[in-house]
């Protein structure tokens, strides 16, 4: 199963938010995309979906931009995966939400695979949070550091 760009980037800007997390402050779109290396314009359209998907909070003004609705524990990256691409499924007979209707469903063999994929892939997805990605982040620069040699 393939993620689109939109999945993939959505997921990094919800993460540079949870690395950045202070309930109180809000993160400009601009730092997010140049951080990221996103462009402004897609990854306004990508926080518009998780804004309307209640997973990030929008302020106006001057000190604007964007936050997260709740604590990076408390996102996981299976809800920020479905606002942006919707139901997961890796055929559309097997879909989470409105499975497509098929003439084989009664004995497909293979359909019982899907579901096993599907399930999987939920799985997963589902049980990470913003915050384990935030934990491997920091596993990953120590181990940067940790292997820097300096002469």
């Amino acid at each position: 199963m393939k993620f689109s760009s939109r999945a993939r980037y959505g997921l990094r800007a919800m993460l540079e938010l949870a690395l950045n997390y202070n309930p109180e402050e809000t993160m400009p779109l601009v730092q997010i995309a140049e951080r990221q290396g996103i462009s402004e314009g897609y990854l306004e359209q990508m926080m518009t979906l998780l804004r309307k998907g209640g997973l990030v909070r929008s302020v106006r003004g001057s000190q604007g931009g964007y936050r997260l609705n709740r604590e990076p524990g408390k996102i996981t990256v299976g809800e920020i995966v479905r606002c942006l691409e919707g139901p997961l499924g890796p055929t559309g007979c097997v879909s989470e939400d409105d499975p497509e209707a098929c003439n084989r469903a009664d004995f497909c063999v293979t359909k019982i695979l899907w579901e096993k994929v599907r399930d999987a892939i939920a799985s997963v997805l589902d049980n990470t949070t913003l915050e384990d990605l935030c934990q491997e982040t920091e596993r990953i620069r120590l181990s940067r550091e940790a292997n820097m040699y300096y002469i």
